[in-house]
């Protein structure tokens, strides 16, 4: 059995959830995932159960440091039970494959080549297992009419939380601009922009772009899953550096897509992912 630690908003689980499928499905294994981290953070929940994913029941899951601590060690001495892999960087971790059927991923897993084989199949499981609200329906209408680029501000923690602002740190608003001129340019129409954020109020009052902008109230007070829909439905993306809205653009099956990136997805020096974007996006300065 493949066993895939679950932490992180939305995005990070669907990285953490695709890693693992590829691996279930590349043993014929089943999967199952350690949701145990929300037990202690408050701040986040699971949300991986509002898709019609497959995952086996938690079963014999390694004991945690904190309730059972010689468990714990004992587990990592003894080897016993799913092996313990954890990410060792931000860049694709090369051998997972060959490490054997049995294993717990520690990590974020943030690129593509970990699950390119069956994206197929992880587009037909990342759909929403509940009907759309009324409000959700009604704007998935006006995405279908019309050229629409979804555009993402993440603001919130990433500038008001010291520990997540300095590792990455926000997106000018001049790369937006940019951004929404190159899809412009390259689709040779005046794109109309659906802007998604979660601080809808201060896009309304500071993003000026010379093309038809709509600001996308929240679907849900807690649940970004119809928003990321959302996302997904419109022609082109403009990401931030986001792990959220990387899956906007990438569950678009769309071999005509664009998505627009911020080259540099970390502000620190030295920090670097050289596989978060798939080829075929286009990375340009995103003033992080």
């Amino acid at each position: 059995m493949i066993v895939s630690r679950i932490a992180g908003g939305l995005g990070n689980q669907l990285f953490q959830y695709a890693a693992g499928r590829a691996l279930a499905l590349h043993h014929g294994t089943p999967l199952a995932l350690d949701t145990r981290h929300y037990g202690h953070d408050r701040s986040r929940r699971f949300l991986l159960d509002a898709f019609r994913i497959e995952v086996t029941q938690e079963a014999g899951l390694p004991p945690l440091w904190p309730q059972a601590p010689l468990r714990h060690i004992l587990w990592r001495a003894l080897g016993t039970g799913p092996r313990l892999v954890r990410e060792r960087q931000p860049a694709f971790q090369t051998g997972l494959a060959e490490l054997g059927p049995h294993l717990y991923l520690d990590g974020y897993w943030q690129s593509e080549r970990y699950f390119a084989a069956i994206a197929d199949t992880l587009r037909a499981e990342l759909t929403p297992r509940a009907p759309l609200s009324d409000g959700a329906r009604a704007l998935l209408d006006q995405i279908a009419a019309v050229p629409a680029v979804s555009l993402h501000i993440r603001r919130g923690d990433y500038v008001l939380d010291p520990n997540t602002k300095q590792p990455l740190g926000t997106c000018s608003l001049d790369y937006y601009a940019r951004a929404a001129a190159l899809v412009a340019e390259r689709t040779a129409t005046d794109p109309v922009i659906f802007a998604f954020s979660d601080e809808p109020d201060w896009v309304r009052d500071n993003l000026r772009l010379p093309f038809e902008t709509r600001v996308i109230e929240h679907q849900g007070a807690d649940d970004p899953v119809e928003d990321l829909w959302l996302m997904k439905s419109c022609r082109h993306h403009v990401i931030a550096n986001s792990s959220f809205s990387w899956w906007g653009g990438w569950l678009n099956p769309s071999p005509d897509k664009m998505v627009i990136a911020p080259a540099k997805w970390f502000p620190q020096p030295g920090k670097s992912n050289p596989d978060i974007l798939p080829p075929g996006w286009t990375a340009i300065d995103g003033g992080v």
